[in-house]
This record gives structure tokens, C-alpha cells and sequence, in this order.
């Protein structure tokens, strides 16, 4: 698992780079359980920050209400951060035999992430959110992602079941701000797929459907692309173990100086994290107690981490080959 201050390095944002649909593992029988990966949280937590009150102009999925009806910052609970707060639950939460075991565990978490008001709603509000991950996993992705029938048919499916388990209020803080850009990826997907159309007309109208986004949106896709580069060039240094020297001289060369003095210090950042799990997963492999597991948790990471450190445990045992979201 990335730590969060070097996962910034990491993170593509696959999740606004095409339609969010894959959600759930589609290799686990029971699919919703399980976490998502790390880059679909943070694509989450990114994708907190657009507007989800934004009208786009772009016509409505069929049955699709207009993103808007109740606004998110009205009601205090109602975050645009909040479904990055319910996946991290469930990330923390780890994998689970049923969902009946995965709602026990959540009541014991839920105190991490709301406050003592908040709880009550907010544990009501997961099992309903277990709920629908788990009927998401029964509704088969498209055969071919960039036929747009069938994306249009699975996001319909999708919308379904989001509209059965979450009030109006609620399924614009979940959803708003990443179906705006799931219906710029349709739309693009078409005019792409539209033979009438010449090379130059296709992509002025795919300009003009992204003109359609909010400015926070389109800020939001344009850093996802930048980052998917960084992403990209990272896996491969550390995949071919080119040196930190080298690594600097190439980042400057395409990205500057002070680009490649922060992606070095994550690059040290995420260095010593995985060092620390190194060491506490060794010694929780020799059995260590309890207590001296307690012990050495304290004397390695800090409270904020030790918050994570489950999980990030749980993620180290995942097959890295594993990416269910297959954008």
C-alpha cells in the first residue's frame, strides 16, 4: 500500500480517466467485499473536491435525475469527501466472509472517521453502501468498454442500483461529480465511434463536450493524465531499479527542477514507509506478543499511520497483478 504522501506520486485517477464502472473484484465470489484499490481511493478523494452541484449540459442517462437536487454542504454530513471516508471503512475494514461479518466490523470503525453525532448515520449508511457494493457485483461490466451501447447499458444498470439503495441527497454526495465526467467519457466514446463525423469535427465536439465540465472537473481529468505519466514512469524506474541520481536527472529533463525535488522526496518517503512495514511485518511473523507488537507500532509509525497500518498490512498480501478496475 502506497502511504498517502507518496501515493500522490502514484495515483492515476483511473477513476476519471474513463467511466468509474468497475468497482467490485469481478475474481473473488463474493466481490463487493473486498476493498477497493488503493488508486480508486484516492481517485475518490480527488474526485471529492469537484463540484457536484455543477450542472454539465450534457443529456441525462435514460431515468437519470439532474445532479443538484439537494445540496451536499446544507447538511454537514453530507461531505463531498464522503465517499472516500466509506471506502476507507472498507479498506480498513479488509476482506470478509459475508457481508453480515463486513457490517459487524464497520460498527466497530466507524467511530475513526465521524463524529460521535454522525455515527449512528453514517453505520446506517455503510450497511446500505455494503449492500449496493455487493448487488454491483452481480451486474456484469461491458464486453467491450469502448462499445458506447454497451457502456450506456451498464451505467444504466449501475444508476439502478445506486437509486434503490441511496436517498436524492445522498446519491448526489456519493455520485454527482463522477457521473459528470462518466457522461463526457460516453459522449466522447461516441463522437469517437461516429463515422459522419471527420477528424477535425470529432474533435472539436469532444472540445466542446469538455468545455460542458466544470472548470474543477476538467482540472481534475487534465492533472489524471499528468499523473498517469508520473505513474507510469515511477512503475518503470522502480521495475528496472534506476538509481535516485538518474531518476533526478530524468524527471528534471521533462518535468523541472522543482518537480523533480518533490517527486524525489516521495520517492524517500515511500522508501522508508515500506522499510517500517518491513519491520513490523517481521515481527509479526516471528509471533511477536501483543504488546511488543503495540510497542514497536509506536515506535515506528505515528498515530495517524498506525490508523492505516492494518490495512496497508492487507494490501501487501494482495496479488499486484490484481487491477479489477479495468478502465
Amino acid at each position: 500500500m502506497k502511504h498517502p504522501r507518496a501515493a500522490a506520486l502514484a495515483a492515476t485517477l483511473a477513476a476519471l480517466l474513463g467511466v468509474s464502472w468497475w468497482l467490485a473484484p469481478d475474481d473473488s465470489s463474493t466481490p463487493a467485499l473486498r476493498p477497493l484499490p488503493t488508486q480508486a481511493v484516492l481517485a475518490a478523494s480527488s474526485a471529492a473536491g469537484a463540484s457536484s452541484a455543477s450542472q454539465t449540459g450534457r443529456p441525462l442517462l435514460p431515468g437519470q435525475r439532474q445532479p443538484g437536487t439537494a445540496d451536499p454542504q446544507v447538511d454537514a454530513f453530507l461531505t463531498d469527501d464522503l465517499r472516500f471516508k466509506l471506502e476507507a471503512l472498507l479498506l480498513e475494514a479488509g476482506e470478509s466472509d459475508s457481508p453480515a461479518a463486513l457490517k459487524q466490523q464497520l460498527a466497530a470503525l466507524v467511530l475513526h472517521q465521524f463524529l460521535a453525532a454522525d455515527r449512528e448515520r453514517a453505520l446506517a449508511l455503510l450497511n446500505r453502501y455494503v449492500d449496493y457494493r455487493v448487488a454491483l457485483g452481480d451486474v456484469k461490466a461491458p464486453a467491450d468498454p469502448n462499445d458506447p451501447r454497451a457502456l450506456r447499458t451498464a451505467l444504466e444498470a449501475r444508476q439502478r442500483l445506486r437509486e434503490q439503495h441511496f436517498d436524492s441527497s445522498e446519491y448526489t454526495a456519493l455520485f454527482a461529480s463522477e457521473e459528470a465526467l462518466d457522461r463526457f467519457t460516453l459522449a466522447r466514446l461516441e463522437i469517437e465511434r461516429n463515422s459522419a463525423l471527420t477528424a477535425t469535427q470529432q474533435q472539436a465536439a469532444v472540445h466542446q463536450a469538455e468545455s460542458e465540465l466544470s472548470d474543477t472537473q476538467r482540472a481534475t481529468r487534465a492533472g489524471a493524465l499528468a499523473h498517469e505519466g508520473v505513474a507510469a514512469q515511477t512503475a518503470a524506474f522502480d521495475s528496472q531499479g534506476v538509481s535516485p541520481q538518474e531518476r533526478h536527472a530524468q524527471r528534471r529533463a521533462q518535468y523541472g527542477d522543482a518537480a523533480a525535488n518533490q517527486l524525489a522526496r516521495l520517492d524517500r518517503e515511500e522508501k522508508h514507509w515500506q522499510a517500517r512495514l518491513d519491520d513490523y511485518a517481521s515481527a509479526k511473523n516471528v509471533n511477536a506478543s501483543p504488546a511488543q507488537l503495540e510497542q514497536l507500532g509506536q515506535k515506528l509509525f505515528s498515530t495517524e499511520e498506525q490508523l492505516r497500518l492494518d490495512a496497508a498490512l492487507a494490501l501487501r498480501q494482495q496479488p499486484q497483478a490484481a487491477t479489477p478496475e479495468k478502465r
